[in-house]
């Protein structure tokens, strides 16, 4: 064990957020993406049983949010709703985005279903939540940690 560090961010998973630089991308995805196929092996680490919220919660206490991309954060937008209509799992994300300041002031972006499958492919990492509703997928991009934040 390590303090402060989340108890389900697994070894693994850790040594896989610390090997990315800076500009890469991890994807946290439900329980139904289809995370094998489309990481064409690259690792995916799975956190069964923990929905999307505490999956992300987890993932962002330690990976720095890229300021220097307009959205830093995208999220699979559902094919049959209007862009910026999210499920209740997308939103209680986006609401723990907003309410915890991340985002230095950057977007978090609606990305049409396939155009997701498109990116998410460009993930370094997978990391499959337990999360049982539909379009329950978000992609990250990491950012620098500076001086007086990691040290």
């Amino acid at each position: 064990m390590l303090k402060g560090i989340d108890p389900i961010l697994t070894p693994a998973l850790l040594q896989h957020l610390c090997a990315m630089g800076h500009g890469e991308w991890v994807a946290v995805v439900d329980a139904n993406f289809t995370a094998e196929w489309l990481a064409q092996g690259k690792p995916v680490l799975r956190l069964p049983g923990l929905d999307l919220l505490r999956v992300s919660r987890a993932v962002l206490s330690v990976l720095p949010l890229a300021l220097d991309v307009p959205a830093p954060v995208g999220y699979m937008q559902h094919s049959d709703w209007p862009v910026g209509q999210t499920t209740s799992a997308q939103q209680r994300v986006i609401d723990f985005l907003q309410q915890s300041n991340q985002l230095g002031g950057q977007q978090i972006e609606a990305v049409e279903r396939f155009e997701f499958y498109r990116r998410v492919q460009q993930a370094s990492v997978f990391i499959q939540s337990g999360e049982s509703s539909a379009y329950g997928n978000f992609i990250f991009c990491k950012g620098v940690i500076g001086p007086a934040e990691g040290f």
